[in-house]
């Protein structure tokens, strides 16, 4: 997949300087600009192919709330702001995420990858499924990526996740929430079962009774979770 071309629009330098910094911190991301009020980057807009935009809300003249309903439906938002009431406003205009300033690089990356995520599925939709997605992951002072077909299964482990992968013994660590994990994975193909697990519904080996297993791991279904997963399996069963 391609760089995702982004804009930096907040009329704070300093945190104009730190977005900055992430953006180029974050392999899959490449900076067209960035611009201290609306007006700057609806100019910016016209003169480059610009597909997402980290936004903040609180901005004279036009707030960024009201400059995203007049963006194309392609450009895609991530709203930064101080002020955590706007956060249901945000998404009232299809934002992808929200940042609540101040904001960590570790916030950052998996607001970044949310919108990785959503360009890879519309990739993958204009191409036919060609292209197989990834994701990047933080692990140890290090971005890594992941190829969503390599993934078996993930796990919670307290306040960070395992993310078992099929080309190597050890699974991948980060510190990350399952449920962030979850909205950057393609719905068609990753379902949360247990509270605790997601699995790749492509790599399940069987099912008995309540359990799913991915190369002898044995993985409950819950009891929230099983109606969802009945209704997956029922439509993938052949007709006696």
């Amino acid at each position: 997949m391609k760089k995702i071309k982004c804009l930096i629009v907040d009329d704070e330098p300093l945190a104009l300087d730190l977005i900055e910094r992430y953006v180029q911190q974050t392999p899959f991301l490449e900076l067209a600009g960035r611009c201290a009020n609306a007006f700057e980057a609806m100019q910016a807009l016209e003169q480059s192919d610009i597909e997402l935009l980290f936004l903040d809300i609180q901005m004279p003249d036009l707030n960024g709330v009201a400059f995203s309903r007049t963006l194309r439906p392609a450009v895609k938002v991530i709203f930064t702001t101080a002020f955590e009431q706007y956060a249901l406003e945000g998404f009232r205009v299809d934002a992808l995420d929200y940042l609540l300033k101040p904001f960590d690089y570790e916030e950052f990356i998996k607001a970044a990858n949310k919108a990785r995520a959503w360009f890879q599925r519309e990739e993958v939709f204009k191409t036919g499924g060609k292209n197989e997605p990834d994701l990047f992951v933080k692990s140890e002072y290090q971005l890594i990526r992941i190829h969503l077909d390599d993934v078996l299964y993930a796990e919670s482990m307290k306040n960070h996740i395992k993310i078992h992968v099929s080309t190597q013994d050890k699974p991948v660590v980060t510190l990350m929430s399952l449920k962030n994990l979850e909205t950057a994975l393609p719905t068609e193909r990753f379902m949360r079962v247990h509270r605790s697990f997601i699995v790749n519904l492509n790599k399940i080996d069987s099912i008995e009774r309540n359990r799913i297993l991915i190369r002898n791991q044995a993985i409950i279904i819950a009891e929230p979770y099983r109606e969802t997963f009945q209704q997956y399996l029922t439509s993938k069963l052949l007709n006696s």
